[in-house]
Order: structure tokens, then C-alpha cells, then sequence
């Protein structure tokens, strides 16, 4: 079992940046793919970013890379996401996600097992 905490959303102007946290629980953090989503109000939940296990492989959403970086620290059960170069189009609820299989990075939020309660981002233009 793994409890996901995210931190780190609020309100930032367009072109600024903002760094989301996603603290764990448990034991077996170390062996998760982990994984960002976000919802904006009337749209489905997406995949952002995701990296394995071990931090070797990462994995972005089209529109994000190059502003987005997505990183870990397994000794403190911790998950990031740094964003820079913010866009209105970035505003949404971010979601923490654990993935229970280790392997590649799955983009489908079907797989992923453990989810936090979110962090609101809201970029103004």
C-alpha cells in the first residue's frame, strides 16, 4: 500500500515556473513507476510525465517536453515535477500516480494503482 501527498500547486503568472512534490508511504515506493497526470475542469485525465523505478527512463506528454522535467529521490519516497515556461493551458488539478508494475512508463492512467488528492496549478496569461 502507498499513500501519494502532493505539494507545491498555486497560482503563477505565464512564462513563470513552479515545482510540484509528491511525498510516499510505504515500503515499496523504491520499486514504482511513478507517475504526473492532470484534469482540467470538463476534460479527461492526462498523462504528463511518468519515470521507472530507478530514474533511468523518462516519459512526457507532447506539449510538455523541453518545460517539464520529472525526477525522484528514493531515499526520501519523493516524486517531482519541475515546470517552467508555465502556460494558461497548464492549469489543472496535478495528480501524483503509482504504478505497481515495474517496467517501462505506462501513459495510461488505468494502470496505476495509488493516487494522491491532487495540487490545483492555475497559470493566468
Amino acid at each position: 500500500q502507498v499513500q501519494l501527498v502532493e505539494s507545491g500547486g498555486g497560482l503563477v503568472q505565464a512564462g513563470g515556473s513552479l515545482r510540484l512534490s509528491c511525498a510516499a508511504s510505504g515500503r515499496t515506493f523504491s520499486s514504482y513507476t511513478m507517475g504526473w497526470f492532470r484534469q482540467a475542469p470538463g476534460k479527461e485525465r492526462e498523462f504528463v510525465a511518468g519515470i521507472s523505478w530507478n530514474g533511468d527512463s523518462t516519459y512526457y506528454k507532447d506539449s510538455v517536453k523541453g518545460r517539464f522535467t520529472i525526477s525522484r529521490d528514493n531515499a526520501k519516497k519523493s516524486v517531482y515535477l519541475q515546470m517552467n515556461t508555465l502556460k494558461p493551458e497548464d492549469t489543472a488539478v496535478y495528480y501524483c500516480a503509482a504504478d505497481a508494475i515495474r517496467g517501462q512508463v505506462r501513459t495510461t492512467r488505468y494502470y496505476y494503482d495509488y493516487w494522491g488528492q491532487g495540487t490545483q496549478v492555475t497559470v493566468s496569461s
